[in-house]
């Protein structure tokens, strides 16, 4: 029996809810604290690389921009540098409802208004990441893409319901989970079963940015996407189903995004992958014989 978008996203609601509703205290700071030191380069989400990077090259890289591979990694065996960062949904800031969110500004025209709002003063740090995801959110799409910056769930599935086809397509979500917690975030993985590939014509990427409430910026391109399941092992015994995405067509990216750094390639001349952290969100539609997982 096949499952509606509306049935899917009462699912997929529960279950965020469940996850991001909760009032956490304290939990955004921890969030800013991570994110604050690369939060320009949101998707630096980045992993080191071998090519053409020297071991010297690899100790000066941000760890944080280590989560960056090609195709050709995605083999059983493979060992790579990753950073996860230890961010779980359930200790990220809560989403707000939609008639609360809505009646909030998100301008960076109206940020003073807001740090007065939350109680943040100008100069706090803070201050400096919110005026970075109102200006990330304001930045107009590349050619191809479709982007929002999510201030609700129902904001959120709605964005994922238009690009993925409305009420006749069924959808899910899809995240990177950590088997074993640990807290370390950045070591040697290695690939340890067949990578497996996630059927997907569209998808679409939702990655938290650091806020006082729950802030999505989600994404969906034009060009060729694959999505992937990878299952990692940590030599520190870590053990990690991760999402990753394969970009096969980086032509439009801005020559200076940090994968093209990690990886030593130009836009447009290989696919870049990348891993997920596990408070991020890829949407795919659900095919005919999955049902919801």
């Amino acid at each position: 029996m096949g499952v509606t978008v509306r049935d899917a996203s009462r699912i997929i609601l529960l279950h965020l809810l469940l996850l991001l509703s909760s009032h956490c205290h304290g939990c955004w700071a921890r969030l800013l604290s991570e994110k604050l030191a690369g939060f320009s380069k949101v998707d630096d989400d980045g992993h080191a690389h071998a090519h053409g990077m020297s071991h010297m090259d690899h100790l000066m890289m941000d760890p944080q921009s280590m989560i960056f591979f090609t195709l050709d990694d995605l083999k059983p065996g493979k060992t790579m540098p990753i950073y996860f960062p230890k961010r779980h949904p359930s200790s990220s800031p809560h989403f707000l409802p939609k008639a609360e969110a809505e009646s909030i500004p998100f301008s960076s025209r109206d940020l003073p208004h807001i740090l007065d709002l939350f109680s943040f003063s100008g100069g706090s740090p803070q201050a400096r990441a919110m005026e970075d995801t109102l200006k990330h959110c304001e930045t107009r799409p590349i050619k191809g893409e479709t982007k929002s910056c999510a201030t609700s769930l129902e904001a959120m599935l709605d964005f994922v319901r238009g690009i993925l086809g409305g009420e006749s397509s069924p959808f899910r979500a899809i995240s990177t989970s950590h088997l074993i917690e640990s807290s370390t975030r950045f070591q040697n993985y290695t690939i340890l079963e067949q990578p497996k590939g996630v059927p997907a014509s569209k998808m679409v990427a939702c990655h938290t940015l650091p806020y006082p409430y729950a802030i999505f910026y989600c994404h969906s391109q034009e060009s060729e996407n694959r999505v992937f399941e990878v299952v990692l092992g940590g030599e520190n015994g870590d053990r990690v189903n991760a999402v990753a995405v394969c970009h096969l067509d980086t032509s439009q990216w801005n020559r200076d995004h940090p994968s093209f750094r990690v990886l030593g390639i130009e836009p447009g001349a290989a696919p870049v992958c990348h891993f997920f952290p596990a408070d991020n969100l890829v949407w795919v539609p659900i095919a005919p014989s999955q049902g919801m997982m």
